[in-house]
């Protein structure tokens, strides 16, 4: 036998039966009950991994520059063995979904040519005249540059403080570049502007993406759009090189190349995205500050780049234009 208990209110009016609960009382008494506690470090570990992993891309690149290896052979090399992985990612993340309409392969194609083919063949292009430090710092500038692009083809308003940011962030980069220009001599203006253009590229796809992400999936987007340039790298080789040239690659460029395609371009997609739906996008944005110190560190002890006291200052200045950035936005 079980008996049912109705609790008296403070006036002596009988409240409800638990078990007679409106839909309406139990949603608002689930609402208010405190969300499970769920750990940050999962999250912030794959974000932190994956950001310092792919600035490991840079310092690879400089080692394997060092065994007389062209840019279009190198990142050729890269996108060959990186392509079965991120087909495999297109695979698994279409998985159930709606086919591609003719609309969304342009929209692919062009993302992939801008984000990811034009955008790398240019950054390994300036690698080869510029250190991998200011490399990185240029390519941090990319919130910047979107908030630009968003003024030039928008019409977006920029109000003063984010002026204000803007100046600080790529006063940081000049200050290394100015110093870069005295120590290694006129070919930095050349891989300054082939990186900034990376940058640029890179910027065009963020803004454009936004829409296509939604639609197709952030996965799926990537998937799509790394395998088209992994294509076009690997044609632009076979209209460019003699196909025998592959046969005459030194076999630690090989390696270099294996370990760029997995550990420094695969890997860091999926781990940000795995840091992202654990924390949230601003949070595993933030992490990305450990991106270009690490590549400073990496550079002076792996690649015998000099530390110097512009460096440091022209870092802080970045990481403070940027960091105001977000948050004046």
């Amino acid at each position: 036998m079980s008996f049912l208990v109705r609790p008296v209110g403070a006036r002596g009016r009988r409240l409800p039966r638990i078990g007679a609960m409106t839909s309406s009382s139990s949603a608002a008494a689930v609402a208010v009950q405190p969300p499970p506690h769920v750990p940050l470090w999962p999250g912030l570990a794959f974000a932190l991994v994956g950001s310092i992993a792919f600035s490991g891309k840079a310092i690879i690149v400089k080692l394997a520059y060092r065994h007389g290896v062209d840019a279009v052979t190198l990142i050729m090399l890269r996108m060959l063995f990186a392509l079965p992985l991120f087909l495999a990612l297109t695979w698994w993340a279409s998985r159930g979904k709606a086919p591609l309409t003719g609309r969304d392969w342009r929209v692919v194609l062009g993302l992939g040519f801008s984000g990811y083919y034009l955008a790398s063949m240019l950054d390994f292009a300036g690698l080869a005249y510029i250190s991998a430090s200011l490399e990185r710092l240029i390519l941090y500038l990319n919130p910047t540059l979107v908030l630009l692009l968003g003024v030039v083809l928008f019409r977006r308003r920029v109000h003063a403080r984010q002026m204000l940011a803007l100046a600080v962030s790529y006063g940081g980069v000049l200050l290394v570049f100015g110093q870069e220009l005295h120590l290694a001599g006129d070919h930095v203006l050349l891989g300054t502007a082939l990186v900034l253009g990376s940058a640029i590229s890179y910027a065009v796809y963020l803004v454009y993406s936004g829409e296509e992400v939604k639609r197709l999936g952030s996965l799926r987007l990537t998937g799509l759009a790394t395998t088209v340039a992994c294509l076009l790298c690997i044609g632009q080789f076979l209209l460019l090189r003699p196909v025998g040239d592959i046969l005459r690659v030194p076999e630690p460029v090989l390696w270099l190349s294996l370990l760029n395609a997995t550990a420094c371009t695969f890997a860091p997609v999926i781990l940000v995205m795995m840091g992202i739906e654990r924390i949230g996008a601003t949070l595993a944005a933030q992490t990305g500050l450990v991106g270009p110190m690490s590549t400073i560190v990496m550079g002076v002890f792996i690649l015998g780049e000099p530390m110097t006291l512009w460096l440091v200052a022209g870092t802080v200045l970045v990481f403070v234009g940027v960091g105001l950035l977000a948050r004046w936005r």
